[in-house]
Formats: C-alpha cells, sequence, structure tokens
C-alpha cells in the first residue's frame, strides 16, 4: 500500500538553514534550466512533436550544478522533470483522444519554480538511497549534498542533518521512495514528503457490506446517502468565499504590475496559500467521512463521474466552483486514497440526472431549484443535494434508502470539519473519533499527509 510521511523539518544551526536554502535554490535552478531546453524545442514544433524534447543536453546541466547538489540529486531532478514532460505528453494524447473523456482541459507543458530576481520557489528532490530517516524520541533526517556545501554544516560523513518537527504517520514500511523538499512561506517552515510502501496488513477490514453515495456540489461540497438511512452534509459556503477574496486579492495585485511583469512574490505567496488551504480542507472531509462510513459500516462508496457533474451541473458560476475551487478530480483520487485504508472501494458511476430527479415521483423535467432546496409540482420538498445522493445510492444499489429525519450537518472552521448547530442532536464527531469500533488499527489513525 503507497502512502506518505509528510512532516516539518528543523535546521540545527543557521549554517545548516543556508546550506538547505542553496540546496533547494540550486535543485530549482537546474530544473527550470532543464524545462527551458526543453520547452523551446517543444515551441520550436508548434507543440506537435515530443521527440525534439528530449535532445536538451541535460548531461551537461546536470554536471553544472553537481557539486553543489552531488551527482545522485542533479540526476534526481532531470528525472523529476523528465516525469512531469512524460506526464504532460500523456495528458495532451487523452486531450485529443474523443474516446477519452477524463481529460476535460488542454494540458500545460510544466512550468517553472520562479527566477532569480523575483524569487526562485525552494523545491528539491533526493533520490531515494541518498537520504535516510530515523523516527524516535529525536527524529532527524540526514541527506547528501555537493562537495561545495559539505564545509558548511556540521554533519558527520558530509550528510546534512536536519531535525524533524512531530510524529509520523507511517513509522514502520518497507521502503521508501523520492523525497521531495521545500520550503512553506505561507509559515515560513521547510517541509518534506516521503513517499513510502506500507504493509497491506495495516488496511482495516470494512464491519459491514453497507453502500453509500456521494453528490459532489459547489455550495455544498459533499453531500452522502448510506444504506444504513444515515446523511451526511459538508457545507462549503464560507470555504468557497475565502476562495473568491484570494482569487480578487491576487486579481487586483496583477493589475498593478509593471508592464511585462505577470506575478510577483506575494502574488505567488497568495496562490499557495490558497491551494493549501482548501487541499487542507479536502484532505480532512475524506478523513472525516470516511471514519464515519467505516463506523456505519460501509464497503463499497458510489462517486458521480466528471463527465456526468459537467453535463448535469445547473451554471457555468456552479461548473467553476466544483471544478476549479473544489477540484472535484483531485477530490475523487483522495477519497480512493484514503479509502484503501479502511479498506472501502471507491466507484466511479452516472449520476446524471440525479440532481433535478424527483424522488416521490421520478420526474427530471418538472423539478425547480431554488438554491438547496429541490420542489416537484407532484409536491415533493427537500434538500436537493442530500436528495440527490440518496437518489444516486438507490439507483445503483436498486434498493429503497429509508433516511433519518434530518442529515448531520458540518461546517469547516480552518482545522476541522465540525457538527453545524442546525443538526440533530448526537455525539459530537470527536466522541465518535475516540470511540474504539470506529477507529482502524487499533485506534490510531493518521493520515496519509498531514
Amino acid at each position: 500500500m503507497k502512502r506518505a510521511n509528510t512532516f516539518a523539518m528543523r535546521p540545527l544551526t543557521a549554517d545548516d538553514e543556508q546550506v538547505l536554502r542553496d540546496l533547494l535554490d540550486a535543485s530549482a535552478a537546474l530544473w527550470n534550466e532543464i524545462n527551458y531546453q526543453r520547452l523551446m524545442r517543444y515551441n520550436d514544433k508548434d507543440g506537435f512533436e515530443d521527440e525534439d524534447v528530449w535532445d536538451a543536453d541535460t548531461g551537461a546541466l546536470e554536471g553544472k550544478y553537481k557539486a553543489v547538489l552531488g551527482a545522485s540529486t542533479a540526476q534526481t531532478v532531470r528525472r523529476a522533470n523528465t516525469e512531469a514532460w512524460r506526464s504532460f505528453f500523456r495528458l495532451k494524447k487523452q486531450f485529443h483522444d474523443e474516446s477519452n473523456t477524463s481529460v476535460t482541459e488542454h494540458p500545460e507543458p510544466p512550468g517553472f519554480r520562479g527566477n532569480k530576481d523575483d524569487g526562485r520557489v525552494l523545491k528539491g528532490v533526493v533520490r531515494k538511497d541518498a537520504y535516510s530517516v530515523e523516527w524516535g524520541d529525536r527524529s532527524r533526517l540526514e541527506m547528501v549534498v555537493g562537495e561545495q556545501l559539505r564545509d558548511r554544516h556540521n554533519s558527520p560523513k558530509s550528510r546534512l542533518r536536519l531535525e524533524i518537527v512531530g510524529d509520523p504517520n507511517w513509522s514502520d514500511y518497507e521502503d521508501q521512495g523520492r523525497l521531495e523538499l521545500w520550503y512553506d512561506e505561507t509559515d515560513c517552515t521547510f517541509r518534506a514528503s516521503q513517499p513510502v510502501t506500507v504493509s497491506d496488513d495495516a488496511r482495516a477490514t470494512p464491519l459491514a457490506n453497507e453502500k453509500a453515495a456521494l453528490d459532489i456540489g459547489a455550495n455544498n461540497l459533499v453531500a452522502c446517502t448510506t444504506t444504513t438511512g444515515q446523511q451526511y452534509l459538508y457545507e462549503g459556503r464560507e470555504l468557497f468565499q475565502r476562495f473568491r477574496e484570494t482569487t480578487r486579492e491576487i486579481a487586483r495585485l496583477q493589475s498593478k504590475l509593471p508592464e511585462g511583469r505577470y506575478s510577483s512574490k506575494r502574488i505567488r505567496r497568495l496562490y499557495r496559500k490558497r491551494t493549501r488551504r482548501r487541499d487542507h480542507a479536502q484532505e480532512t472531509l475524506c478523513r472525516d467521512l470516511l471514519e464515519q462510513l467505516y463506523g456505519e459500516g460501509v464497503d463499497t462508496v458510489y462517486i458521480g463521474g466528471l463527465t456526468d457533474v459537467l453535463e448535469t451541473h445547473w451554471s457555468a458560476e456552479t461548473n467553476a466552483k466544483t471544478h476549479n475551487f473544489w477540484a472535484f478530480k483531485q477530490f475523487t483520487e483522495r477519497l480512493a486514497w484514503t479509502a484503501d485504508e479502511y479498506g472501502i472501494s471507491v466507484e466511479v458511476r452516472s449520476e446524471a440526472w440525479t440532481s433535478q430527479e424527483c424522488p416521490q415521483c421520478g420526474s427530471t423535467d418538472r423539478t425547480t431549484r431554488q438554491q438547496d432546496t429541490l420542489t416537484c409540482p407532484c409536491g415533493f420538498e427537500g434538500h436537493a443535494d442530500v436528495t440527490a445522493s440518496e437518489t444516486f445510492l438507490e439507483r445503483h444499489t436498486e434498493k429503497a434508502v429509508r433516511p433519518m429525519a434530518r442529515p448531520v450537518r458540518f461546517e469547516w472552521d480552518d482545522h476541522e470539519w465540525s457538527e453545524s448547530p442546525r443538526s440533530p442532536a448526537r455525539e459530537s464527531p470527536k466522541e465518535q473519533r475516540t470511540d474504539p469500533s470506529t477507529v482502524p488499527r487499533d485506534g490510531n489513525v493518521v493520515s496519509g499527509d498531514s
């Protein structure tokens, strides 16, 4: 089972911090030079041929930075850029394949990591055998650096040593992958992501064979119905409002840039802050929802396909919310990734017209949606998103669902999803998470990305 430890790092001395900064800056610079050479060759062919991209003299560029990065790290930066370009060509091919609907927007070539004048994004990679992690009371990370940096830090064997802050998500792993490092300008912290392979024994076993269906929305991010009759609603209006406010501030700052300039350090910081805030809410929602579903005995979750969402959502604004703000594809991948820990499978199914279908008479052309309310001339009135998840579930289980009177509502407070005052009286999410019957792996619920 593939997972990742994401953690903060703390240099032991000021010299160590400068070494780390120089290492990440050189890694970003090497990425930029390799990317530039490949992009020029790609543009020369007007984007129709990809063979010439691989003709760039990346070996000479590796040699240029080897003294700072070390041979293994310079090589790993090149390979990471190669993977990014191969992924771009693969997505481009899928986009132009009319029979493939998985890619709906034209992909862009790999981007650059800032520049020297405006400030490069401090980001780098280290080969799997060029670093080691020691977990314990004083967890630490050691990694190889180039000759030019070896005399500027106090670690033995010419390896930079950094203190790790916090505990690992996965300390008992079978293998580790390529380490990714970056400087988080939002909170001025060095961070790292360590891919690991964990034994399948760490995967939980569902408590029963119940099913659940999710409706992915705009104002309400997720509406869920289970075959046990439980319903959950994760509200997103305030989260989207903050996303939109940050977007407007970015646009305001861009309008004040000198001619020929398209970004600045402050703009890049706002982009990263906006993305990080959304991703944190998204990851926490997946974890919180799956804990609820595991406790309900759910072993399968149905989620609608991206094509159906694009075709059936009721406005361009809603589509923008769902796909630009909420990152629909990213969310489904995160959900499946996290569900695997609980032994829950995620299946993508058609949800076409579930948002318009009346559960009482089956009509789709007579119903009316006004914000969160779905009404029908037959007399039905209910919450549109919750009703859609119920209809979606019944369609694929072919069983009638008897939902509870009111869904459990959750609101985001920048740290966790907490029950809304509008929820029915029940135990709090925190109380439920401490119930051993709902927590896999001996009660140690951990996230693949903290």
